[in-house]
């Protein structure tokens, strides 16, 4: 199991230069695999759909304030030498594939080849208005939009003919380090994400908050997708973001009773912590 950390991206008080810079060199002088940052582009005072993790459905505060992901990561890969580097994730849809393309494989070309593609397709209606690209039939644009992806990064000479997308014969360049191409994460959890991770991806990205058990599930929807193409299912990586929350106390005992009593997952000492975290290895 590799363990990476997410860079301090988001939040006026947070994202930072100085802050980039100490914990992504930090972070690699501590032997972490990887870095990461998420993309967002607006914080909607009235969000047409309501973010399911908060109570009154409004977007994370230090979502006001947020440094663009792949910018983020180009600063990083110039003070890093090894560490990996992954968006977690990027809404694919709202970039043209063409330059969306050519960003990354600038990155794995100037970060000698460490970088990882995490896509997803979103679900913020306001998001997909500013980006004038239709929310509808937004699972057949990224089936389309991963294989551009991999063709741009992989073939001499690029040609697309598709219902949304379509590139003449080109050439396009620069083509990234990592060969074939750089892993592809795809985040969600339906049925055509799953498919579509079977058929064109290198891994999945989940959210883990409260128990592992909708993730086991997923998993196994997963495996499926890939026996019905013959793919071995162990092609497939499993990148699971976690929210652990340390608590630090003198009164050990009346800690753990009160955990038992409400068992936050990933929320204890940091033995409880590091026990939960063997439970996410061995899922």
């Amino acid at each position: 199991m590799k363990i990476g950390l997410r860079l301090p991206q988001t939040g006026k008080n947070h994202a930072t230069r100085e802050n980039i810079i100490h914990l992504a060199q930090e972070a690699e002088d501590a032997g972490f695999d990887s870095l990461w940052v998420l993309e967002r582009l607006i914080w909607p005072l009235n969000p047409q759909n309501p973010y399911p993790e908060t109570k009154d459905g409004k977007f994370p505060e230090d979502w006001q304030y947020i440094f663009d992901p792949l910018e983020t990561l180009t600063f990083v890969a110039a003070i890093t030498d090894k560490i990996a580097l992954g968006t977690s994730i990027i809404d694919m849809l709202f970039h043209n594939p063409v330059i969306l393309a050519r960003r990354f494989a600038t990155l794995d070309v100037l970060s000698k080849g460490k970088s990882i593609a995490g896509f997803g397709i979103g679900w913020s209606k306001d998001e997909y208005q500013v980006s004038n690209i239709p929310f509808k039939d937004r699972g057949k644009r990224a089936d389309e939009y991963v294989q551009i992806v991999k063709k741009i990064w992989t073939d001499d000479v690029v040609e697309f003919k598709g219902e949304y997308y379509n590139i003449p014969a080109s050439k396009i360049g620069p083509k990234p380090v990592q060969k074939p191409h750089p892993p592809i994460y795809l985040g969600g959890y339906s049925q055509n994400t799953f498919a579509r991770i079977a058929n064109h991806a290198n891994g999945w990205i989940c959210v883990v908050r409260d128990s592992l058990d909708s993730v086991k599930s997923n998993i196994y929807k997963i495996r499926d997708e890939c026996y019905k193409i013959n793919r071995d299912p162990k092609d497939i990586q499993i990148a699971v973001i976690l929210y652990p929350n340390v608590i630090y106390s003198d009164y050990t005992g009346k800690q753990e009773q009160g955990e038992r009593q409400q068992r936050h997952f990933l929320n204890g000492s940091i033995d409880q912590v590091g026990r939960y975290l063997q439970e996410v290895k061995k899922a």
